[in-house]
């Protein structure tokens, strides 16, 4: 009897080597067998399967996975007072490979309790947890794999406003869970056009929210300034460059559904 798969494990969990094996939406792919490897908290499993190659040929591969469910996170925002609200809080896995101190700046959000349960609620309570807010809408920006070669994690993006009005807790994170999260409350990055000197505007790319520690960034929306753009005129969406006549395409903010240009 092992646990996990004949027995609960410490979750409750059973027949975790069975993970995939009723797969049948890649005719070049057949998995063959799978291996418990480890069901702690996370699941490792090693996967064995045969695997069709552009040419017709056929090769058996393994590749082992590490199943820490599914998880969310979201962008605060006030738009109004041009800020984002960030935690930070001790990672020791990025501590432990390089990180100088492991203190890690995020967006709130964790990982669901349950693989019924969806993105937008868990996203919601980690939220309330960690910050002490509890927020009206919100946007589901996009869905992402963080590291589809061996983690089988998918991470849900969302967007949110906050403001004064919206705390209701003290936030902080769980002590049951060992958490001791902090909030950051920082300006918006300036965007194109804009002073970076303009009252206490900085220019701080380590405060960008980061997107699985990866070195991306998810950018919080911009307030349109209508006094700005006043006097303007309409502008082509298919204008081209002024220097080297590349097409320009403009596409709108997922955020705040205004146009935006690129090269």
């Amino acid at each position: 009897m092992t646990a996990g798969i004949d027995t609960p494990d410490r979750r409750g969990r059973t027949g975790l080597d069975r993970a995939g094996q009723d797969l049948t939406g890649n005719p070049r792919v057949r998995i063959t067998d799978v291996r418990l490897l480890s069901s702690h908290w996370y699941v490792e499993r090693a996967t064995t399967f045969d695997f069709r190659r552009a040419d017709g040929t056929w090769s058996t591969q393994e590749r082992e996975t590490h199943d820490r469910g599914n998880g969310a996170t979201v962008l605060l925002y006030d738009a109004a007072r041009e800020t984002v609200l960030l935690t930070r809080q001790f990672r020791l896995p990025v501590y432990v490979n390089g990180h100088p101190d492991g203190m890690l700046i995020e967006t709130p959000g964790g990982v669901l309790d349950d693989e019924d349960e969806h993105p937008e609620i868990a996203v919601r309570r980690e939220v309330v947890e960690e910050t002490g807010h509890t927020v009206g809408e919100v946007r589901h920006v996009f869905d992402v794999y963080m590291s589809p070669g061996s983690v089988t994690e998918r991470v849900s993006f969302y967007a949110a406003a906050y403001g004064p009005a919206t705390r209701t807790h003290e936030g902080g994170g769980l002590d049951e869970e060992g958490e001791d999260i902090e909030t950051l409350e920082l300006p918006f990055p300036p965007g194109p056009g804009d002073d970076p000197g303009r009252g206490d505007r900085r220019r701080e790319d380590d405060h960008a929210a980061p997107v699985g520690g990866a070195g991306r960034s998810l950018r919080p929306p911009r307030p349109r300034n209508r006094e700005r753009r006043r006097g303007r005129g309409r502008r082509s969406r298919g204008r081209r460059d002024r220097a080297g006549g590349a097409p320009v395409i403009r596409t709108r903010h997922p955020l705040t559904s205004s146009w935006k240009s690129k090269a």
